[in-house]
């Protein structure tokens, strides 16, 4: 069964989500997160991890919602578009090495216990100067998602709210100024 005389609301709810209607596209991401969700899951990815690439495919759809051609297997589109950046997300993943809180320790050896908490001051600096040297906006993010979210996950609705974005860019967003992070932090030889 095709065509719009079916009871699938889908179709009416993206031209409404693509006219710019709030509400049609809450419903739409209700109906498919779940879908979204477990393939996020299925990859193995960390809820975080998870929650990023959900939010990218979030944006992917808000990106192309008046291109769907089908919108009756936007269930399909959701799925191939979440797996293809899942494993988008797992390749980049692949090319950078995580360290743990026990790195300085590694990396100092058998430095003196004395000399441990001078080298972590000297390296928080380091890291401060390299946030500072982030746009606002970068800044303004990796606050709200990362540095003041040491209690918990925060809520990404709130934090979208509080920023002015759209939900489904602040994962994109905070990985991009990670990114920029990471490079200041690496130009200074961190």
């Amino acid at each position: 069964m095709t065509g719009e005389g079916t009871n699938d609301p889908v179709p009416g709810w993206l031209r409404a989500a693509a006219a710019g209607d709030a509400e049609a596209w809450s419903r739409l991401v209700e109906r498919h997160a779940g879908l979204v969700w477990s393939i996020c899951r299925a990859h193995r990815l960390s809820t975080d991890d998870a929650a990023d690439v959900s939010q990218l495919t979030w944006l992917r759809l808000l990106e192309n919602l008046d291109r769907i051609r089908d919108p009756q297997r936007l269930a399909a589109w959701l799925a191939t578009t979440c797996r293809r950046e899942c494993l988008a997300f797992l390749r980049r993943s692949r090319s950078s090495t995580p360290v743990g809180d026990d790195y300085l320790d590694r990396l100092l050896g058998g430095a003196a216990a004395a000399d441990q908490p001078a080298l972590v001051a000297d390296h928080h600096a380091t890291l401060w100067l390299a946030f500072l040297r982030l746009s606002e906006r970068c800044q303004r993010v990796l606050r709200a998602l990362v540095i003041n979210a040491e209690d918990g996950p925060p809520s990404y609705q709130a934090v979208a709210t509080e920023l002015q974005m759209p939900v489904g860019s602040l994962g994109p967003t905070r990985a991009r100024c990670l990114d920029q992070l990471r490079k200041l932090l690496d130009n200074g030889g961190i």
